[in-house]
């Protein structure tokens, strides 16, 4: 049984460039993450390549005796698949999957197979293979390599050409029929989002992996699946949840991630719609990882580009328990403190401090710490949007309150 598991780890390598608008601790921060994708989708890292050059080659994106060098590691080491951290051209991976003689992905490529893994609806599915199809259709070309033996001639280069394109018409209707399928889809969720009424909506938002189904099901008690892998979640889960005596909706949707494939935030435009039309946003961070400043500033890209990043916001810093700091010996006198050694109270008094408290939260979903605080930052978020919604309520809330103040 174990060898069986372990034949279907498939062994990688992964590849980038260090360019000036990159740096090798950029890429590096880059690399973990394609790392951890590709474990997502069920492979395993075995060696990084990287390379210094201004721009990305124009055929083979590396230079040629990078690609050379991957070559013979890939036969020496038997590796049946290389990962670079950009989106190839088509011609850029036609090239290189010619030259190396494996399975050659970009980073899109990974994202969309891990999706296509994780889509259980036929919604998602709907969405992921709309996505699949768009980023496949300038890449047909390159799937006809066993014509090119043929080197041209008489009666042979005609067949293929028309059979290229004979596979591009396929596509281009399947893009057009699922295209259509989805618009259905929105028009039905649209009426489904339209007969909620006029309850409050609360959407979770936030990179990939912080955490924010654990904390979906900590806040509603629901049991929504979540998992320590990327992209655990692609289908919107919308439930009722109650704080005292206020109802109001709370959504779970897809993780974002930087150097997000536009195909997807196309298809998954619907989804993103629960973000569109949420009145409070509760933005999930999960401060215990390095980069979680560059992780906010790519959920904080997304939502501009969606037109949100004008919704109320709750800034939710998850997984304090997690949280760890780098220190410096009392004696040591060379190195210079860097955001890594800063403790927790010391992030707080940061840019942080700029957000305010009643804007800020810092919490475990999976110890339950502070949970308290969340609920009642929440409530009283809901409250006011509720309460500008329906004047007419203020006082049966104020009332509740304060019985719940002489109550405590």
């Amino acid at each position: 049984m174990l060898e069986k598991d372990t034949r279907k780890i498939e062994k990688a390598v992964i590849a980038g460039i260090i360019t000036k608008g990159q740096d090798e601790v950029k890429l590096n921060e880059y690399f973990d993450e394609l790392e951890f994708l590709t474990f997502t989708a069920g492979g395993t890292v075995v060696k990084r390549f990287y390379q210094r050059l201004e721009h990305p080659d124009a055929k083979t994106f590396l230079g040629k005796g990078k690609i050379e060098q991957i070559q013979a590691y890939i036969k020496e080491e038997d590796v049946a698949t290389v990962i670079f951290d950009d989106e190839l051209s088509p011609s850029q991976q036609k090239n290189i999957s010619k030259i190396l003689d494996c399975k050659v992905l970009d980073r899109t490529n990974l994202i969309l197979d891990i999706f296509a893994q994780r889509a259980q609806t036929s919604y998602a599915r709907t969405q992921v293979e709309l996505a699949q199809c768009q980023y496949l259709l300038p890449r047909l070309s390159g799937m006809w390599t066993h014509l090119e033996r043929q080197k041209g001639g008489i009666g042979l280069r005609g067949p293929g050409e028309t059979e290229i394109e004979t596979d591009r018409r396929i596509v281009r209707d399947r893009i057009a029929l699922l295209k259509d399928k989805l618009a259905v889809i929105d028009r039905q969720m649209s009426v489904q989002r339209g007969n909620r009424g006029a309850t409050v909506r609360v959407a979770l938002v936030g990179y990939t992996n912080v955490g924010k189904s654990t904390l979906m099901n900590a806040i509603s008690k629901s049991e929504v699946f979540a998992e320590n892998k990327l992209f655990a979640t692609l289908d919107t889960t919308v439930r009722k949840v109650v704080i005292k005596n206020l109802p109001f909706l709370l959504s779970d949707t897809v993780g974002f991630i930087r150097k997000l494939p536009t195909q997807l935030v196309e298809s998954f435009k619907s989804t993103l719609d629960e973000v569109r039309e949420a009145d409070l946003l509760l933005h999930v961070v999960d401060i215990s990882h390095p980069n979680f400043e560059d992780h906010i500033e790519s959920v904080n890209k997304i939502l501009h580009e969606i037109k949100c990043d004008d919704r109320p916001t709750l800034m939710v810093f998850n997984k304090i328990d997690a949280f760890r700091h780098l220190t410096i010996d009392a004696d040591d006198l060379i190195t210079e403190k860097t955001p890594r050694h800063y403790t927790l109270e010391e992030w707080k008094s940061t840019w942080m401090s700029k957000l305010g408290e009643e804007n800020t939260l810092f919490i475990s979903a999976t110890q339950k710490q502070n949970f308290e605080e969340l609920r009642a930052k929440v409530y009283q978020s809901v409250r006011t949007i509720h309460v500008a919604r329906f004047p007419y309520n203020k006082f049966l809330y104020q009332d509740y309150d304060e019985q719940e103040g002489e109550s405590t």
